[in-house]
């Protein structure tokens, strides 16, 4: 580093035949308090400190400080490494205690800004050019001291984020495999709610990722990182989350010591979800059940599967309860009739359209314009599907004594085709 990155080299500035150093040292003794009590009054962040603090190792960084800038001013070099290492430690630890990264950069500014206005005051229209040099000498030595405070800062509050993710993760991992959470809760300092909203999301493709020109990764992870952001910025406590780009698992505290959902509970729900999929820009198919945190894992693996059975019978997106899909649940349950009930829908193997059609029509409750539009075909086509998986199967999806029939059939079919192992 060169005296060039920070001020320009050449004679010390003067204002009144006195170098501008100078008169700073001599006002040094009087600068210190006069920044301490700017801190104080202006960065309510400095105001919450304990007073010993402020007497000791705060009021020792604002003397560092203008000490650091006096010698800039000397000599017209930037501040050495040594110095600039000591400004990130203590930027370090300032970030441990909690200090925003705005006040402490705004500590060193309000430094600065009291040292120049103390020495401009003298000046006279002939020091003109003494006053540019001070105010660019002025802007290098606070770009080098904002990057040394950020570099420290950002260093500290990423090893903390990883110490702090990491605990959390623990606790999660702890919920979803039952028994006692609270030691796993200490560890990562969080408070257990009386209950979690435990919800499985299945999430769509962000418009970006499925343009050929866009780098999908990326605008996958702007999705997953809008949706984690959303979901963060709307819950009071502290969510805990297993996602990817397709979806994952989430725990939303709450306060309400009742286990089962209400009404309200699901208005505010599928507001939370609106929100959400308008935020992350994709859809988002959400089941929801809430538990008590000894009770996670149970809920978790429910709402596992009502999220699939819901999508296997075509639901579109928003949020499901399991009173949402109680019929199609059961009827996924393995059972004696679970075979035979899948080959109802056998002679439909080799045609997919077929039956992609018939679970939609029946998601759409029996609504051929609206399963057109969700299949994006024209309302004749679902006529002639429907048709011809009629001629295929005998059952008619728009008589009600076969509906019954195809709903239990296709949940069959799709509990079915999950138990067979794969083959590869």
């Amino acid at each position: 580093m060169t005296a060039s990155n920070a001020a320009e080299p050449g004679p010390a500035p003067q204002l009144g035949g006195i170098p501008v150093h100078k008169r700073l040292l001599d006002a040094a003794p009087n600068l210190a308090p006069a920044v301490m009590a700017r801190l104080v009054e202006q960065l309510p962040s400095y105001g919450a400190l304990p007073s010993e603090q402020l007497r000791g190792e705060t009021t020792q960084a604002v003397n560092r400080g203008i000490r650091t800038f006096i010698e800039v001013l000397r000599t017209g070099e930037p501040p050495e490494e040594a110095e600039l290492a000591t400004i990130r430690e203590s930027s370090a630890r300032r970030a441990d205690e909690g200090i925003p990264l705005e006040a402490v950069v705004g500590a060193y500014h309000f430094g600065a800004e009291a040292c120049v206005a103390q020495v401009l005051s003298a000046a006279e229209p002939e020091d003109l050019r003494d006053v540019l040099l001070v105010q660019r000498q002025l802007l290098g030595y606070l770009r080098l001291v904002s990057c040394a405070v950020a570099a420290g800062y950002v260093q500290e509050r990423q090893a903390a984020l990883g110490d702090e993710q990491v605990a959390r993760q623990s606790l999660l991992s702890r919920l979803l495999e039952g028994g006692d959470p609270r030691a796993a809760a200490d560890r990562a300092g969080i408070r257990l709610p009386p209950r979690y909203l435990v919800l499985s999301i299945a999430m769509g493709p962000h418009p970006d990722e499925l343009r050929p020109e866009v780098n999908h990764a990326v605008a996958g992870r702007r999705k997953l990182r809008r949706l984690r952001n959303e979901l963060q910025r709307r819950t009071p406590g502290v969510p805990l989350s297993v996602l990817s780009g397709d979806g994952g698992l989430a725990l939303v505290p709450d306060e309400t010591p009742a286990a089962d959902l209400g009404r309200a509970d699901r208005d505010r729900l599928t507001r939370l979800v609106e929100e959400l999929s308008r935020m992350c820009g994709a859809e988002l198919l959400v089941a929801a059940a809430a538990a008590a945190p000894d009770g996670v894992a149970d809920a978790a693996r429910l709402v596992g599967e009502v999220r699939q059975v819901a999508k296997a019978s075509g639901r579109g997106p928003g949020l499901y309860l399991l009173d949402d899909v109680l019929l199609e649940y059961q009827l996924s349950r393995p059972s004696p009739a679970s075979k035979a009930l899948a080959a109802l829908l056998g002679p439909l193997a080799e045609r997919p359209e077929l039956l992609d059609t018939l679970r939609t029509f029946l998601a759409c409750g029996i609504d051929r314009r609206q399963a057109a539009a969700r299949l994006q075909v024209h309302p004749n086509t679902v006529d002639y599907r429907l048709r011809s998986a009629t001629k295929l199967t005998g059952l008619d999806a728009a008589r009600g004594a076969d509906q019954l029939t195809l709903r239990a059939a296709l949940a069959a079919h799709d509990a079915v085709r999950q138990s067979e192992p794969e083959l590869g």
